[in-house]
């Protein structure tokens, strides 16, 4: 199997505009994502955060410098200020380097994200991905 670039997109809503709520968010998220997906930071290419515009409080990309992310490169951004658009709402996409395709990635929505994919709602309990997207 070719090892390719793939995109892994996911999302959580923050409870406030504090840094303590943004970071564990952050950190909730990516736990996550590595879970569904068995990702190793050194097959990152990079992560790219973004937060709505009511989120200024924290870069959330401290919250993968905190586990242990120290090589990847990793930047945030600010979402377009869409009217009705999720409010505290922090994204994310990994840039991940591996054989699996584009089936067979398991994207994360989380807490009120879950509106955003809403064709990724019906989520077991162990992380909230598809069993569906699991098994591949």
């Amino acid at each position: 199997m070719t090892t390719g670039v793939r995109g892994v997109r996911g999302a959580i809503t923050c409870a406030a505009n504090t840094e303590p709520d943004i970071l564990e968010a952050a950190d909730e998220l990516l736990r996550a994502l590595v879970s569904a997906n068995d990702i190793s930071p050194e097959d990152l290419g990079s992560a790219i955060f973004s937060l709505s515009p009511d989120l200024d409080a924290a870069f959330p990309a401290r919250a993968a410098r905190a586990l242990g992310w120290t090589h990847v490169p990793l930047m945030c951004t600010r979402e377009v200020p869409v009217p009705g658009a999720l409010a505290r709402c922090v994204r994310v996409m990994l840039l991940w380097n591996t054989p699996k395709s584009q089936e067979q990635i398991a994207h994360v929505y989380l807490r009120e994200a879950k509106s955003l994919r809403p064709d990724l709602a019906q989520a077991d309990e162990a992380g909230d991905v598809p069993a569906e997207e699991k098994a591949t």
